[in-house]
């Protein structure tokens, strides 16, 4: 395992912040608001050559251990637990409040090596607060900025001798790994309205409570991204935050995790759209499916909750008929019923997203393209248009993920739009396109004898 490193602290002192600033991306939503962070976000970090794990947490908040606040405390002293080391961030503006000494005490009954962080400091202006976390009795505060980088050399070298201390065995990798690169981990968002049982579905998949649950809708407001193993192949498995229709989103907060949840679609291979039951694709959930088509991402659609249907033979009926009428261009999208409570049917899951993966990365070769080309061209030939029949040349494939064609004609501008449904058609149902956006566009071909051409 890689040296882990857990970022801990009562709301609102920086951990985020901080976060962003280790791994280099602005993966962690940032405000003002106490609060924003409730699960557990993980990362490859790195400060000059060390290299190591680094998770963010939700905010440390003296709560009933029912209450939500309860909740995401258990699920960043889970975090404490798994790290070789915590940071227990401070806001040295503030000094020291009676919520960092309650857990300071907590941490200090911990085996977890813990390093003082007094952060806001620039400036010195948080220096009275660092000095007064002396008395925490966790060693000494190192003074930092997290918002501005400062004092990470302090920390590097804090974090250098845990980990010569600890001797992991394992020293993290961050791999830049080409799209095409087998090894590379399927990327698979999980999406959905709120409330639609999304993180329990995740949850279920892991085998573990490391999604943030319970019956309060839009819980989950980060795009929480954890690498995964499915029968050897590896998954980075991203659970994101509920997204409603943009007229009700009115919160800055809402909006932040609504602009989270899009980007997690847009750096995803297969996006699962999970549905309730009793309300199967309703607009919001085709707003959805058509942004990841739109996206070029294949989509597979996962029904949860279908142990409390009270019509199933309707939900699927309407469901089909719904995908039928406003989803034409992906016919075939592969639907999963289940529950992700119970577990019923659930491990038809990840046979079916990996089976839409491999269509989503299908290549055909030129050679057989242009002879089905040929075939689709004699049995209904391109349409007369200004008294010229259109000559269509050939067709290659440009790309895969989604797969992309392009056709080239000395008049391409010209093909209608229904011919060229022909041929997409013709491209899904002979070569097994079926389920995943495709791409059919037209290049002009230059002739060689035009005159006008120098």
């Amino acid at each position: 395992m890689p040296f882990t490193v857990a970022i801990i602290g009562r709301p609102n002192v920086g951990k985020s912040t901080l976060f962003n600033r280790l791994t280099g991306k602005r993966h962690a939503i940032v405000d003002d608001t106490p609060g924003v962070t409730r699960d557990r976000r993980e990362g490859d970090a790195r400060i000059g050559d060390f290299n190591f794990r680094l998770i963010d947490t939700a905010g440390l908040d003296d709560a009933d251990d029912d209450a939500l606040e309860g909740r995401m405390r258990r699920q960043t002293e889970r975090a404490v637990e798994d790290a070789d080391v915590a940071l227990f961030m401070i806001d040295g503006r503030a000094g020291v409040t009676p919520i960092d000494e309650h857990f300071a005490l907590w941490l200090r009954t911990r085996a977890t090596p813990v390093i003082l962080l007094a952060n806001k400091c620039e400036g010195g202006a948080g220096e009275a607060g660092r000095l007064e976390a002396y008395g925490l009795g966790l060693d000494e505060p190192l003074p930092v900025s997290a918002e501005h980088g400062q004092g990470l050399s302090e920390l590097y070298d804090a974090l250098v001798a845990e980990a010569e201390q600890a001797d992991p065995t394992d020293a993290p990798e961050t791999l830049d790994l080409e799209e095409d690169d087998p090894n590379r981990p399927l990327q698979l968002a999980v999406v959905g309205r709120p409330n639609v049982g999304k993180s329990t579905m995740v949850n279920f998949l892991l085998g573990e409570d490391r999604m943030l649950t319970g019956p309060e809708a839009g819980i989950t407001r980060d795009a929480i991204a954890v690498p995964w193993s499915w029968n050897g192949r590896d998954v980075q498995l991203v659970d994101t935050a509920g997204m409603r229709r943009q007229a009700r989103v009115g919160a800055k907060l809402e909006k932040l995790s609504v602009q989270d949840s899009l980007r997690a679609v847009q750096y995803a291979e297969v996006v699962m759209l999970v549905l309730d039951s009793n309300a199967v694709l309703e607009k919001q959930d085709l707003t959805i499916a058509r942004r990841v088509i739109d996206e070029g991402r294949a989509l597979i659609i996962a029904v949860n909750k279908w142990d409390a249907a009270t019509d199933r033979k309707e939900s699927l009926q309407r469901l089909s008929d719904r995908l039928q009428t406003s989803l034409p261009q992906v016919r075939g999208v592969p639907i999963v019923t289940c529950s992700a409570k119970t577990g019923r049917s659930m491990d038809k899951l990840m046979p079916a997203v990996f089976d839409i993966h491999e269509v989503w990365n299908a290549r055909v070769s030129t050679g057989e393209l242009n002879r089905w080309f040929e075939m689709m061209l004699e049995s209904h030939p391109p349409p007369v248009v200004a008294g010229r029949r259109l000559r269509l040349r050939y067709i290659t494939q440009v790309k895969s993920r989604p797969p992309t064609f392009v056709i080239f004609s000395t008049r391409a501008d010209r093909i209608p739009e229904s011919y060229l449904r022909y041929l997409a058609n013709g491209l899904r149902d002979d070569f097994g396109l079926i389920g995943v956006p495709l791409r059919l566009n037209t290049r002009k071909r230059d002739n060689p004898y035009d005159n006008k051409k120098k």
